[in-house]
């Protein structure tokens, strides 16, 4: 099993600062603990309230987002915090010891995040939506997916991406995000708060149907490099790219050439940093851990 690692995000919120971990947390569930007697269910939570300046905890699928009191700067003490979390994490004990109940209704928040894509802001809620990952590239699309097509209802919003409890929605350069941020959260907030579908039932078995008929190709045309391939993407790569609003899913390999092919969507498609990380991050990686066998990587939706 590999160690964890924890990198320190900022947010937009000056008083909540992001953890972000090297591998999932959880799978499709995301907590929030506003004091010590609610984090019984989380050991890690727990420890965090005896810090005198934390306020909130969340925890989601690969980071723990923490909300301070103003009684300190986060640089005086963000780096403590992130030692005490990969320490936790790598002690072996389980993020979440016991189950919470379903009755005990939380509030739903949503904080508003940007991206390394300038035109894409995710909003990050405190509980799941869905689980997989779905993206919408116009309202037609949106037929199933109330809270997508809802979106395209904003004559700015130009594509929605939805993966585990976050929306990310790319914008047509009509406005700038400043303008419509705190609109486009408090909407998602409401939509959340009221029960209101995110997916329909037509969007989930499809999703299901989909997924049926990749395993079965899968299992006739994956190799075994194939699935070191997709292994060292969904360890390594997965969850740096999920925080930034985006995902990242193996396409193919190609033996002759050594490239390794993938598809980008929410954030990281048009995003301009999208080729520097393609090729400084990810291609240096799996040439490193592959011995070789991997010389280039390209998205074929970049």
């Amino acid at each position: 099993m590999s160690q964890f690692s924890i990198s320190i995000e900022p947010t937009n919120n000056e008083n909540i600062v992001k953890f972000v971990a090297n591998s999932f947390l959880t799978r499709a569930t995301s907590y929030e603990f506003k004091n010590i007697d609610e984090a019984k269910p989380s050991l890690l939570a727990q420890e965090l309230f005896h810090l005198p300046f934390v306020k909130t905890v969340y925890i989601a699928q690969n980071f723990v987002a923490i909300e301070k009191y103003n009684i300190v700067a986060w640089e005086d003490v963000q780096d403590d915090v992130a030692e005490a979390i990969t320490t936790y994490l790598n002690s072996g004990k389980d993020v979440i010891t016991t189950p919470v109940e379903a009755s005990t209704k939380v509030p739903v928040t949503v904080y508003a995040e940007s991206t390394p894509n300038p035109a894409v802001v995710k909003f990050v809620a405190n509980k799941p939506l869905v689980d997989g990952t779905f993206e919408f590239k116009n309202i037609e699309e949106a037929k199933e997916a109330p809270l997508a097509a809802a979106l395209f209802g904003f004559p700015f919003v130009k594509e929605v991406f939805i993966s585990a409890n976050y929306v990310s929605v790319t914008k047509y350069n009509v406005v700038e995000w400043q303008e419509v941020t705190m609109e486009l959260r408090d909407f998602v907030t409401q939509y959340i708060s009221e029960g209101k579908n995110v997916l329909n039932d037509a969007m989930l078995q499809k999703k299901e149907t989909a997924n049926k008929n990749t395993n079965v190709s899968e299992e006739k045309e994956l190799s075994d490099f194939d699935q070191q391939i997709i292994s060292i993407l969904d360890e390594y790569v997965k969850p740096a790219v999920a925080s930034d609003g985006g995902h990242i899913a193996f396409d193919s390999f190609n033996e002759d050439t050594k490239t390794v092919k993938v598809i980008l969507q929410g954030a990281c498609s048009g995003c301009p940093s999208s080729t520097v990380t393609l090729k400084n991050g990810i291609e240096t990686m799996l040439k490193e851990m592959l011995q070789g066998r991997v010389m280039a990587v390209e998205a074929i939706n970049g």
